[in-house]
């Protein structure tokens, strides 16, 4: 089976409007954050996944530090949160100004990341279309973080000798291959998070599957902080159950310590085989639920919609299949994912979130032979047929699966860019009926290989008539 990387998470972190956002987008090739000449645009962290000199990476975009006793109340949250970016980090990008020379500002957050047991690069930024970049740069080094790189993010300008700088610092793939991969094969232990908002009763849960006060759990909000991991046997396989920090909304989180453990829950939904999102059975389905839903479909995640706290409404407020339906329609992302009913205080239903994981477990890594796909497509476009493009009815030719956890589907098309969204759910829908499937999936459209090569032809049979008929 297919292997997972571990993403190394590099912090942009440095005092307001001094580009850090610019150089984010600049790094992942797109424009994710918002970007404006105005000190403080962002407030809240930025994530970005990308491959970043053939390694898997996590860019994290932060607001500005600004120093301390000069703050209001959300910049003082908007540093607590750079802090905890940088406290849960790899490797530092430390942006400064190189038009504004050093500032007392950078000698602060200097002075904080000399704390800190990180590697540090420390950027120079803004050095567009000046000639003494290297001069302007050279002020830099009272900051005692090493050499400084003059860059301009703006116009892509240094970014061969950040790349250079930065290689040697990334665990090499070979490396990565050694200790960070987590091999699915038959021994290796499935993982399963247990991810919601706080006080839904995550580590109740955790402590009802494992028979065991293995974690504490306290009605107040925030117990947990730490992701915990409990390995343990379930009908023959080795599992790791990991209790998380619930996971609350950007704008409430007033504590650097308390955005350090979000942040920790959500990578552990990210290393996860199965994500189990536990919903309050008294207050199910609100905007942060689809929040969090939203990261495991995103990381391709297989997922559990876990509505604990089941006792305290069961036989009050509908039956589970018109709570089913409901929530489905809350959560419409993620309606494929499996629904369980529990009550971790009572310990009702917690094992059918076991037997789920194994069986999405599975189903994550389920391949589909061509023949039998192909099949599938002959149906599909036989019951469906695809629409029009321009003057042209849209055709599959085959169709084959390119990967694993989660399953991706390939789709040879006379117009990939065409396919309009309603068509692709459809292929979807039927897919997951066709299969048994209740994990994410992928679909991509692709071209015919060869068609440059045979509108080349066509346009040069056709040159060729042309002249014919001219001669005649």
């Amino acid at each position: 089976m297919a292997a997972r990387h571990k993403r190394t998470l590099i912090a942009i972190v440095g005092r307001p409007n001094v580009g850090k956002s610019t150089l984010f987008n600049r790094l992942i090739r797109r424009r994710r954050a918002i970007v404006e000449d105005t000190p403080g645009v962002t407030r809240d962290r930025h994530y970005a996944d990308v491959e970043y000199l053939d390694r898997p990476v996590t860019f994290v975009d932060t607001g500005g530090f600004v120093p301390e006793g000069k703050e209001d109340q959300i910049e003082r949250m908007v540093r607590q949160q750079a802090q905890a970016a940088v406290e849960a980090c790899e490797l530092v990008l430390f942006v400064t100004d190189g038009r504004s020379g050093v500032t007392s500002g950078d000698e602060e957050v200097a002075r904080y990341l000399r704390k800190q047991d990180r590697p540090i690069v420390l950027l120079v930024n803004k050095c567009d279309g000046l000639k003494d970049a290297d001069t302007m740069s050279a002020e830099f080094h009272r900051l005692g973080l090493g050499e400084p790189i003059a860059v301009a993010a703006e116009h892509g300008d240094g970014f061969v000798a950040l790349s250079d700088r930065l290689e040697p610092m990334l665990p090499p793939p070979s490396a990565q291959a050694e200790e960070g991969l987590v091999e699915k094969d038959e021994d290796a232990p499935i993982r399963v998070a247990i991810v919601g908002r706080p006080n839904v009763g995550k580590s109740s849960l955790v402590n009802a599957i494992l028979g065991e006060e293995r974690v504490v759990a306290s009605p107040v909000a925030g117990t947990t902080r730490d992701p915990i991991d409990s390995p343990f046997s379930y009908k023959g396989r080795e599992l790791i159950l990991t209790d998380t920090a619930g996971i609350r909304r950007k704008a409430v989180i007033t504590q650097k310590v308390e955005g350090f453990s979000v942040m920790g829950a959500i990578r552990a939904a990210e290393d996860a085989d199965v994500v189990v999102l536990v919903l309050d059975a008294n207050e199910a389905g609100v905007d942060q639920d689809q929040k969090i839903a939203a990261i495991a479909e995103e990381k391709g995640r297989a997922l559990i919609v876990c509505v604990n706290k089941w006792d305290l409404v069961k036989g009050r407020s509908g039956s589970q299949t018109e709570w089913r339906e409901e929530l489905k329609w809350y959560l419409t992302h993620v309606s494929w994912a499996p629904m369980v009913f529990v009550s971790a205080l009572e310990g009702t239903g917690v094992t059918k979130i076991l037997d789920l994981a194994l069986e999405l477990f599975e189903q994550q890594y389920f391949r589909a032979g061509t023949p039998m796909l192909n099949r599938v497509v002959e149906h599909i476009t036989t019951e469906h047929p695809m629409p029009w493009s321009g003057k042209r009815a849209l055709k599959i030719y085959y169709g084959m699966q390119v990967g694993t956890a989660p399953p991706a589907f390939a789709f040879i098309c006379s117009d990939p860019k065409g396919v309009p969204d309603r068509y692709e759910r459809y292929v979807s829908n039927y897919l997951r009926k066709t299969f048994s499937l209740r994990v994410p999936m992928r679909l991509f459209w692709r071209e015919r290989p060869g068609k440059k090569q045979r509108a080349l032809a066509a346009q040069t049979f056709k040159k060729r008539a042309e002249h014919r008929r001219r001669g005649r």
